[in-house]
């Protein structure tokens, strides 16, 4: 049983703009996507788990729990948080962090600061800054309670598929995560943005 608050990270989707597969088993230097998401999250978290649909022997190497989404059809990242709900809550655990397996450089503070940051709210969703749009959530990064599991077994079942539809009905605090060396919530889209990761990845081994 997690004394701490354990996490999920969604891998999920279809990876439809890669061409399919697993973005997260995508070298990122001397490691995957996965794998630097894994080495960031691991000392912020007391367990993880890995939401990820098909056969989850692909997955061996992590040596990590693999839980499948329950709503069939792809139904998108709320399927993996609740999947991650479902799990922490047969542990005991009364929140759940969650994770994209796309996101490489996420703050090493972030769950920290997720549960600070979420005061009397339900919900907390890291939130960053965009030259043109000013502040924008990140909504596979986020603290979740797991009471709210059926709520949103409910919600997905009956069709509702965007996270801040739900999120907005419930009390959501936005945690504002700002001033880093690289953006810290870049996700890994497209073979352009695969690339661009490995130019941000050796930057940041070039200051170490």
């Amino acid at each position: 049983m997690c004394d701490q608050i354990p996490a999920v990270i969604l891998a999920g989707g279809l990876s439809s703009r890669m061409g399919g597969g697993d973005k997260g088993l995508l070298p990122l230097g001397d490691t995957t996507l996965l794998g630097q998401v894994i080495d960031r999250l691991r000392p912020q978290v007391c367990e993880i788990v890995l939401n990820a649909n098909g056969d989850a022997s692909r997955f061996d190497s992590y040596a990590l729990p693999v839980v499948a989404d329950g709503i069939a059809d792809y139904a998108g990242p709320l399927a993996g948080v609740l999947a991650g709900m479902d799990w922490a809550a047969a542990r005991g655990a009364t929140h759940i962090v969650s994770v994209a397996a796309d996101t490489p450089f996420f703050p090493t503070d972030l769950v920290a600061r997720l549960v600070q940051g979420r005061g009397d709210a339900a919900i907390a969703l890291a939130a960053s800054m965009d030259p043109k749009r000013g502040q924008v959530r990140q909504p596979t990064f986020g603290l979740w309670p797991v009471a709210l599991r059926d709520d949103l077994r409910a919600a997905l079942q009956d069709g509702l598929r965007k996270v801040v539809i739900w999120t907005d009905r419930h009390g959501t605090a936005e945690v504002l995560f700002d001033g880093y060396e690289v953006e810290p919530f870049f996700n890994v889209n497209t073979p352009g943005d695969l690339a661009k990761a490995r130019n941000m990845a050796a930057s940041l081994e070039g200051t170490t």
